[in-house]
């Protein structure tokens, strides 16, 4: 399961507002708020939220030994053969 913290960081990693988010994923940018804020989520909108980060590129990391839960960019931007 995505954690507020992945949201958070996968939206800065596109640049988006709450409510770019909130937008793609169909939902009101309240419920993207109070998500990131503290509040639980039902599984189902957590899931809307994770289509749509993933959608644009976004790739959820696990926490693991070495460190907590993150996101990267499946398609840097900039990114290119032979750099």
């Amino acid at each position: 399961m995505i954690t507020r913290l992945q949201v958070r960081m996968a939206r800065a990693a596109l640049g988006w507002g709450v409510r770019e988010l909130a937008e793609k994923a169909g939902l009101a940018p309240n419920t993207v708020s109070r998500f990131e804020n503290g509040a639980g989520a039902r599984v189902d909108t957590l899931a809307h939220i994770q289509e749509a980060l993933e959608k644009e590129g976004i790739i959820f990391v696990p926490a693991d030994a070495l460190g907590g839960p993150g996101v990267r960019l499946a398609r840097p931007e900039g990114f290119s053969r032979g750099l």
